[in-house]
């Protein structure tokens, strides 16, 4: 009886320090949120056809195809990601994943926070970047650290080419003064974006109509890495939320020496612009 009454209070103990591990990690994520709304400027203006006048074509393709024009410049971005998901190359099964994000655009930032599984394990993690910095932490049942960085170079680089490819969900963003553009041929042009002492460059692939077919950046994959590795976004799936057409069905992948490592398969939904917190 004894030996009973210790493993339920064992039990409840667990339950309770997950539990809180949870919230507080949650409540963490809700303040760094609160604080990319609170330093965001908003510059409300409409965006005009002359704005791209000096964009390489396959960019003004993708500007005027989008629907941005005529329309008020995006400066802030909520959404919704489901989706399925592999922590490891060697994972066998894939897992269920759930994501939100927010992005902040005069002064350029996203929040990224997901759920998924490790072994049965709940797992949740967050990205952040902020003031040209990047964060990343995963936490095992919302308590045990897998992984923890925060303001490396590569970290930092990594995360500035994130955001930079995933413009792609809020298309004015690309008339941004940190953002340079060259041509590399009639349907790619390279993107460089540098805020707050942290550069990053990536190229954009899109068809003749002006639909994104896929993004391009060196990333390091970790802090340890000698050299970057080619992570990849191919678009699946393109429609018209909210009037802007945007991506919504896409698969992330490293292409690794030995093989393509297709990690993240996903649609967004969901999609709200122009919201406050």
């Amino acid at each position: 009886m004894k030996a009973l009454l210790f493993m339920g209070v064992l039990f409840a103990l667990v339950v309770g320090i997950v539990s809180f591990s949870h919230w507080r990690f949650n409540a963490r994520i809700n303040r760094e949120t609160k604080e990319l709304f609170s330093n965001n400027t908003v510059m409300k203006e409409v965006i005009t056809e002359e704005m791209t006048r000096d964009l390489p074509s396959p960019v003004k393709r993708w500007i005027e195809n989008s629907g941005i024009i005529d329309n008020e410049k995006i400066h802030t971005v909520h959404l919704k990601q489901r989706g399925l998901m592999k922590l490891q190359p060697d994972q066998q099964l894939w897992t269920d994943a759930e994501a939100e994000q927010i992005f902040t655009v005069d002064k350029p930032g996203f929040m990224w926070r997901v759920r998924t599984t490790m072994v049965g394990v709940p797992v949740i993690g967050r990205d952040l970047f902020s003031n040209g910095k990047g964060s990343m932490e995963i936490r095992l049942a919302g308590t045990i650290p897998v992984v923890k960085v925060s303001n490396h170079k590569k970290i930092n680089e990594s995360t500035i080419q994130r955001y930079l490819g995933e413009i792609v969900w809020f298309p004015s963003a690309a008339l941004s003064p940190y953002i340079q553009w060259e041509p590399v041929n009639e349907h790619s042009a390279k993107a460089t974006m540098s805020y707050e002492g942290t550069t990053g460059s990536a190229v954009f692939h899109f068809n003749d109509q002006g639909d994104l077919e896929k993004f391009v950046a060196p990333r390091y994959k970790d802090i340890n890495d000698e050299a970057p590795t080619d992570w990849v976004a191919t678009v699946k799936e393109t429609q018209s939320i909210n009037g802007i057409r945007i991506p919504t069905r896409l698969e992330a992948a490293w292409l690794m020496k030995e093989e393509t490592f297709t990690w993240y398969k996903f649609e967004v939904y969901d999609v709200t612009y122009n919201l406050g917190i």
